[in-house]
């Protein structure tokens, strides 16, 4: 690898950290005022849309122009490939956080609405997620990248008992049939997210064994380990 190519290699991960911080604080934001049902928050977050949208373009931009300077090979193609992938998801999580947002203005305007036990549990269980994908990513790390399909199992599983909770609540207080469906909405918000750090949890597996992991279930997600060798 040329000397120029690593430069611009590094720079480019650093460019897609930065982006990623600016993403975990916005769901952050978005999961902890859907909890809280604090007005304007979609305002909050609307703001803060342009500056990841712009990042979002640049990065990939910046991904174009490598591979059309340096022509990357093997683990060096990944690389780019997997920041390319990974830079996507991010941009959907933070539209999910905005989504998340405009739902909550609604619930928000119904306060005798409950908000289920599970949804809190379920909005931090998605935050560790994307966290733990990234960290798995600046770690190299197949053995946590791996295990955030569990804990996606988990995500799913609370995701359904929130839905359940609104379904009695749409049973039981048919007046409040609107703003349960706009908490259906945001739980499956949530979830969402959980699946694109899922998929940023894919890519590094595909960085590290160049092994295309999506649609692909291990028998022991727990136990499987690997050492990046730059194959």
């Amino acid at each position: 690898m040329s000397i120029h190519l690593e430069r611009d290699l590094d720079a480019l991960e650093q460019d897609l950290l930065a982006q990623s911080a600016l993403v975990e604080e916005m769901i952050r934001m978005a999961c902890k005022g859907l909890c809280e049902r604090r007005i304007g928050l979609s305002d909050e977050l609307l703001a803060r849309e342009p500056e990841i949208n712009r990042r979002e373009v640049l990065i990939e931009e910046e991904c174009l122009k490598i591979l059309a300077l340096h022509q990357p090979v093997a683990v060096d193609l990944r690389r780019v490939a997997t920041v390319l992938k990974t830079n996507g998801d991010l941009e959907r999580i933070a539209d999910l956080a905005v989504n998340i947002g405009e739902r909550n203005d609604a619930i928000a305007a119904f306060p005798e609405l409950p908000l289920p036990e599970f949804l809190e549990r379920m909005a931090d269980a998605a935050i560790a997620m994307v966290r733990d994908a990234l960290d798995a990513f600046v770690e190299l790390d197949v053995a946590a990248a791996r295990r955030i399909r569990l804990q996606d199992d988990e995500v799913d599983n609370l995701n359904r008992r929130v839905i359940d909770r609104v379904y009695e609540i749409i049973r039981e207080s048919p007046h409040l049939v609107e703003p349960a469906l706009h908490l259906f909405s945001a739980s499956r918000h949530i979830e969402r997210m959980g699946d694109h750090a899922t998929n940023i949890a894919e890519d590094v597996i595909y960085l590290v064994e160049g092994e295309i992991a999506r649609h692909r279930r291990d028998p022991h997600p727990g136990s499987a380990a690997s050492n990046f060798t730059g194959q």
